[in-house]
């Protein structure tokens, strides 16, 4: 599960997945400029002055990324990734700076930055590397709702169907799996069958990719 350093505000289903660009910088005009770039193609903004009004905002929880100015009063925006990267935050990030250099450019990108770019950037930049950002936080979403899926139907799993669920998923054969655990094939079979069921596996591949997602604690 992702942790989120954030405060979370209450967003209607209607609005959920709707991208929200969260913009970091103390110059109230570059804000005003990204939001004016952003809301030309729909995209809709939030801007906060430092770090510490980020961190103490309630913030709804949808797909988007960060827009982070690199100098910032108080916590400057590579100690804020540092600080998310810690917490288990995978929000998108994508840096700004008018005093950019190589070496600072590689510590953003190695700590998954998704771009740096450096002042005056053409709007264009910025958008593309928006547009990158956001998808990326899309698809992790999506992923993180089919892995809390496959894990609550891992749950509904009785202890000796979650024993057969692993051996099936290692490649052992009924016979195996029946000397395995000392069972009959017939019992095996009907828990196999159990399994299938319940995991909503359409073959064996599915519940091997299902299996492969699960925490090892749910696999039992």
């Amino acid at each position: 599960m992702t942790t989120r350093p954030f405060k979370s505000a209450a967003v209607s289903p209607a609005d959920s997945s709707a991208a929200l660009v969260i913009v970091v910088d103390d110059d109230d005009g570059m804000r005003e400029g990204l939001r004016e770039i952003l809301q030309s193609v729909g995209i809709e903004t939030l801007g906060f002055g430092s770090t510490a009004e980020l961190l103490g905002e309630a913030l709804p929880d949808r797909p988007g990324c960060l827009v982070l100015d690199v100098r910032l009063p108080g916590l400057s925006g590579l100690d804020l990734q540092t600080k998310l990267n810690a917490l288990g935050n995978q929000l998108p990030i994508i840096f700004m700076t008018g005093y950019g250099d190589v070496p600072m450019s590689v510590r953003a990108m190695k700590a998954g930055a998704v771009d740096f770019l450096t002042k005056p950037f053409r709007d264009q930049e910025m958008l593309d590397a928006v547009a990158i950002a956001i998808e990326k936080d899309r698809v992790r979403r999506l992923e993180v709702s089919a892995n809390s899926e496959v894990t609550a139907l891992a749950a509904t799993l009785t202890p000796r169907e979650k024993q057969v669920m692993a051996a099936v998923a290692t490649g052992l054969l009924n016979k195996q799996i029946a000397h395995e655990l000392g069972l009959s094939e017939i019992t095996v079979k009907i828990h196999r069958g159990n399994v299938m069921r319940k995991m909503k596996a359409t073959s064996i591949a599915d519940l091997i990719r299902k299996v492969d997602s699960l925490q090892p604690a749910s696999v039992g």
